[in-house]
């Protein structure tokens, strides 16, 4: 240990005791007591090795051969802390209720750049990079990454990495330097609002944050409610209406999926012994915090009140991190007039059976204003479901001016209504092969549910296809737990392609599709 920017004096004993699956605590024993507000340093020397977990334990330090990034001639590394992964990274308080500042000085191999999730950089030395974040940041928000990176300057305001395939979410919101999987390149800009999520993080969930992850909602209803205001400005309330019918599709699986009792369905979870804080990300803090959000908003009544709130919130509560109660105390206190008429305690709607109810959402926004654009999709849906097809009224549809959500939309319509009479798929892909072609990762995730679920087994392959191509979890699981619900064909193709694919998908992933494809006790 030692004082202020002193050289390390003395060594300084330390011991690491159990803490729970998932971490060890680091225990050092001062060598004297320090004085309440003194700062001192303690220098650890460390290896990153195996990360936390079980037998085969997610790694927060991605190492990708060469053949498993998009160049293909040199290795990638990567770092993925969210939710509790970066305490194998670095020894740290590996807790969003804590923030720090950080500096790091990375040494690179010839021909490698580092990038981290920091305000400030400078080269010291032809392989030496040095970072700085000034801003006090949870430790989750620590990331690195290198590689054989190139850069283009596309705009002034926000720098985006895009990924190798195998990088497990649509984005993560690392600070100054937003992480995110190339399955957004789509062509046509159609995906951006995974961007504008990314964005809205700057203010929900990286300023303010949820102190623990059972209120992860805190974090991701608010970006998703931040982010479809957004929408509404630049697109129109048709096409933000449209997106967010799309989510609570993927609220409605995933609740099919899971049970609407499963505890991990409701906004506050609590996050006890052998429960892996990773659990809590599923779509229930995105989809019913949002609509949990949109209530908070409908009592307001005023969309200009409730902007002015948002911003008001995040003012009283920067660069800290809160539980669930801080931020409804905040409110009701923001809106006395609210507190008075007792609206957290409105029967079938009271803030406590938001949060600690499993289930459906008490309150939906209105989509109406989508119906301009979701109507067409649903006649076109159920024109597909009869046994003799229409195809003159099939055909007088013009779908090549749909825009991407609105294709998702009539896709998860027709999943809806799946199984189809017999022939109805392969007639469907036939006419529409900007659909059952589909570069997309959306539309290719649909249609691959589609496909299985119809056990069209034809175009299986463009499944295997889809999940050799890249590895992002909310299209890789929702397609395996298709594939062990269908038909033995299915289940086989499942077990092939994960064998194919398991090493080049992150760790957290691999897990989860172990439990899908070979469940403990099965």
């Amino acid at each position: 240990g030692a004082r202020g920017g002193e050289q390390p004096a003395e060594p300084v004993h330390f011991r690491t005791q159990p803490f729970s699956h998932y971490g060890q605590a680091l225990c050092v024993a001062l060598p004297q007591p320090f004085p309440a507000g003194e700062r001192f340093q303690v220098l650890l020397t460390y290896r990153v090795g195996e990360g936390p977990g079980g037998s085969s334990p997610p790694h927060p330090v991605c190492w990708l051969a060469p053949e498993q990034t998009a160049g293909k001639k040199k290795p990638f590394v990567y770092t993925q802390g969210q939710a509790v992964l970066n305490r194998a990274f670095f020894p740290c308080f590996d807790t969003p209720a804590v923030k720090c500042r950080y500096s790091a000085l990375i040494e690179v191999p010839d021909g490698f750049t580092a990038v981290m999730s920091a305000n400030t950089w400078e080269k010291r030395g032809p392989n030496k990079f040095f970072f700085q974040m000034c801003q006090p940041i949870p430790s989750y928000l620590i990331a690195l990454a290198i590689g054989d990176l190139v850069s283009a300057e596309v705009g002034p305001r926000y720098d985006l990495l895009f990924m190798p395939p195998s990088f497990p979410f649509g984005g993560m919101e690392n600070p100054c330097l937003t992480f995110v999987t190339p399955c957004l390149l789509a062509g046509d800009r159609s995906l951006a609002d995974v961007i504008i999520h990314e964005i809205s993080h700057s203010w929900f969930g990286n300023l303010v944050t949820n102190a623990n992850w059972g209120e992860f909602w805190l974090n991701e209803g608010f970006t998703m409610y931040a982010q479809r205001r957004i929408s509404t400005v630049l697109f129109g309330s048709a096409y933000t209406c449209l997106e967010a019918a799309t989510g609570r599709a993927l609220l409605r699986q995933h609740m099919d999926i899971t049970g609407e009792e499963n505890p991990l369905n409701k906004l506050r979870v609590k996050i006890e012994p052998g429960v892996d804080p990773d659990d809590t990300y599923n779509e229930t803090p995105y989809e019913k915090g949002f609509c949990f959000v949109s209530y908070l908003a409908h009592l307001v009544g005023d969309q200009d009140e409730f902007d002015n709130f948002l911003k008001a919130y995040v003012n009283e509560f920067k660069f800290q991190s809160i539980l669930a109660d801080d931020f409804l105390e905040f409110y009701l206190e923001y809106f006395p007039e609210l507190k008075k008429k007792r609206v957290d305690s409105i029967p079938g709607f009271e803030f406590d059976r938001w949060l600690n109810t499993p289930g459906w959402p008490p309150y939906l926004p209105d989509l109406s204003p989508g119906d301009s654009l979701m109507k067409p999709a649903e006649e076109l849906a159920q024109l597909w479901v009869t046994r003799e097809l229409d195809m003159k009224a099939i055909e007088a549809v013009a779908i090549s001016t749909w825009k991407t959500y609105q294709l998702v939309y009539f896709l998860d319509k027709i999943l809806q209504k799946s199984p189809l009479p017999p022939g109805n798929v392969k007639k469907l892909g036939e006419t529409y092969p900007k659909i059952s072609n589909s570069r997309n990762a959306e539309l290719r995730l649909r249609w691959g549910q589609i496909v299985i679920k119809n056990d069209h087994q034809e175009d299986f392959w463009k499944v295997k296809e889809f999940l050799q191509s890249q590895g992002k979890q909310k299209y890789t699981l929702p397609l395996y737990h298709a594939m062990m619900g269908g038909s033995e064909v299915a289940q086989t193709l499942a077990k092939e392609t994960f064998k194919a694919t398991a090493p080049q998908l992150h760790s957290n992933v691999v897990n989860y599709v172990q439990q899908i494809v070979a469940p403990k006790g099965s």
